[in-house]
């Protein structure tokens, strides 16, 4: 057949093809949503009905992060204190491993402690790759290191109420946040390098960052704003991220609510100096019709504590709740069985999760972390959480005419 034939042949073939639709275009998947970039984190004390299936728990998200690690490992802590077969046990172990594979880890703790609980410091700084400091706080800021949180390759943190503690696993209600905002974690180790530069005995570091915010984030149900919140004054990479001023602005900007959760709450100092800020808050906001509610440990019936809580129980606008743990049925905990988280939610749309208890010292003399977060996906979680203790069968309302007896936590006569 003539190359000519072939071609009138073909050409109709060629011209019902060009006219026909186009093809749709092949796309590429749309990415995957990476992880949220808060994620709640607990730990709820056995035998009770506190915890929640929906929250993941620090037992179990410290080693996943520790495992994760390529690079770095920064863990500030109180102290730190394991028992053989505990729920730390892995978490010391995930330690040991990234040394091993050559992470560069650096574990800073307050000096104070180190005589009660030395044994774990002194396991991790026998190990190859991991460098051991302890931070003298009193000679600085004139505190403790009470700030609790790691970092893991700069991108990643973790804060909240859990020590490096397993009672702090299994038998204490606390609350914490992983964290994977930028800005965030980068604060965080701006603060670690300070305090790791002031345990090593030098001169207070003329570190000067400006940190900004808030910042963009994804939680779990929607998008919100994060900035950080960390104290004490004056001892800050940015003077703009002390926590007090910050939490009194959310308090006195709530409209419907305030609900507040601490292991201990005094407005009045050890040296008998008052700590009115927080507490005025608290008292403005219910004298303008604000649901005001406040759940403590009942580590807070001792003498100098209890006191102050009687004295703020006003219901129905300012409320006031103890917390009880019932104790194991192993046998005594010490130091255990208690409500430990710290947090503050307002209006269902603002909140905070930090390291302090509501007393002076923490927020003026001592190393804490936290976070402010904006919106209502997050503080809802926040909401959920505190409800749930509110109503649970351990919490009672404070009375102002009863005597109480402080609990026997450390079990010595």
């Amino acid at each position: 057949m003539s190359l000519l034939r072939q071609t009138v042949l073909l050409f109709p073939l060629v011209l019902s093809l060009a006219c026909a639709s186009p093809a749709p275009a092949v796309r590429a998947p749309a990415p995957e949503a990476g992880p949220p970039d808060l994620v709640l984190v607990e730990s709820s004390p056995v035998e009770t009905s506190l915890d929640h299936a929906d929250i993941p728990d620090a037992k179990d998200v410290w080693p996943e992060m520790i495992n994760g690690a390529t690079r770095t490992v920064d863990v500030a802590q109180f102290y730190l204190s394991n028992e053989p077969g505990s729920r730390l046990e892995p978490v010391v172990q995930a330690l040991e491993a990234a040394a091993d594979r050559g992470v560069k880890v650096r574990v800073l703790a307050e000096e104070k402690f180190y005589k009660t609980y030395p044994e774990t410091l002194e396991r991790l700084a026998k190990r190859p790759g991991i460098e051991m400091r302890r931070m003298d706080t009193a000679k600085s800021m004139g505190g403790v290191l009470h700030a609790k949180y790691f970092v893991v390759d700069g991108r990643e943190a973790f804060l909240g109420s859990q020590n490096f503690d397993w009672r702090s696993l299994e038998h204490i209600q606390e609350l914490g946040l992983r964290i994977r905002v930028p800005e965030v974690v980068r604060s965080l180790v701006d603060v670690f390098e300070l305090d790791w530069a002031l345990a090593a005995g030098g001169e207070k570091p003329q570190v000067a960052t400006t940190v900004g915010g808030p910042f963009p984030a994804r939680v779990e149900g929607g998008a919100v704003r994060v900035r950080p919140a960390l104290s004490p004054q004056g001892w800050l990479p940015d003077p703009a991220t002390w926590d007090l001023p910050q939490m009194v602005k959310l308090i006195d900007g709530a409209k419907r609510s305030v609900r507040v959760q601490v292991l201990t709450y005094r407005a009045k100092s050890r040296d008998g100096s008052t700590f009115p800020e927080l507490e005025e808050a608290l008292k403005r906001a219910a004298a303008r019709g604000v649901t005001v509610e406040l759940l403590v440990a009942d580590w807070g019936k001792r003498k100098g504590t209890i006191e102050g809580l009687q004295a703020l129980q006003a219901p129905p606008g300012l409320t006031v709740k103890m917390v009880t743990i019932p104790q194991w049925s192993g046998g005594f905990v010490p130091f255990a069985r208690v409500v430990h988280a710290k947090y503050l939610v307002v209006d269902g749309a603002q909140a905070w999760v930090g390291t302090s208890n509501w007393e002076r010292d923490y927020f003026t003399h001592s190393r804490n972390v936290g976070v402010i977060v904006e919106g209502e996906a997050f503080a809802r979680q926040l909401e959920r959480f505190f409800a749930d203790t509110w109503s649970s069968p351990y919490a009672t309302e404070v009375d102002p005419k009863a005597t109480y007896t402080a609990p026997n936590i450390s079990g010595t006569p």
